[in-house]
């Protein structure tokens, strides 16, 4: 994976929660739910490391028991959606991503957001992308490089055309495993990646590469 800084893309590609929209209040309020009705005691923050992951595989993490992740998931959505207003949008992305599109580049999200609750979050929105990925049963979630090889091969597009944002390394070994560059969103969840990585600090950095 090449990460060139005067290359230009048409594809923008973005991961949705701590790149697009701000969901961290949304996201202790049901992690809290969780917490409180099958009394697991996990805090917060041991949870919100791990962002990024498909949300099985962050309850595996944590030692959670099998049996209960079904339960625990249907809890942690219902309580997402009751409080979908605490998520918002970050300053400037709607523009930035309509000037994007009327420069005919395609934007993509590929997150680990179930995607009830991705259409409830973008409601009027949806119409400035042109795919959207959220976890399905024949794909591997993040950091496999599966749900962005879907995205690439629906639409048909070229990897050399297409940028990842991301904001956790996860995101970033998604983007490197499907051979695609990788841009890391500084305002975004992290932790940084290890790796070399080309980062911006703002959203309308996007238009240096276009």
């Amino acid at each position: 994976m090449k990460n060139n800084t005067n290359k230009k893309f048409k594809i923008f590609i973005f991961d949705l929660d701590g790149v697009l929209v701000d969901s961290k209040n949304n996201m202790q309020f049901s992690w809290q739910a969780v917490n409180n009705k099958f009394n697991i005691k996990i805090d917060f923050k041991d949870y919100f490391n791990l962002i990024g992951r498909p949300f099985e595989d962050m309850l595996d993490i944590l030692k959670i028991r099998k049996e209960l992740f079904s339960k625990i998931k249907l809890q942690y959505n219902q309580s997402s959606i009751k409080k979908i207003h605490l998520i918002k949008f970050y300053p400037f992305t709607l523009s930035v991503i309509k000037k994007l599109k009327k420069s005919n580049c395609k934007i993509i999200i590929v997150t680990s957001k179930q995607l009830k609750r991705t259409k409830i979050i973008l409601k009027e929105y949806l119409y400035l992308f042109d795919l959207i990925v959220c976890p399905k049963k024949n794909l591997k979630g993040k950091p496999s490089p599966d749900q962005l090889n879907y995205a690439i091969k629906k639409l048909k597009l070229k990897k050399n055309d297409c940028v990842y944002i991301g904001d956790t390394e996860v995101d970033y070994y998604a983007a490197k495993f499907a051979k695609i560059d990788f841009l890391f969103a500084d305002w975004g969840y992290g932790p940084n990646p290890k790796e070399k990585y080309l980062s911006i600090s703002n959203i309308k950095n996007l238009f240096d590469f276009v």
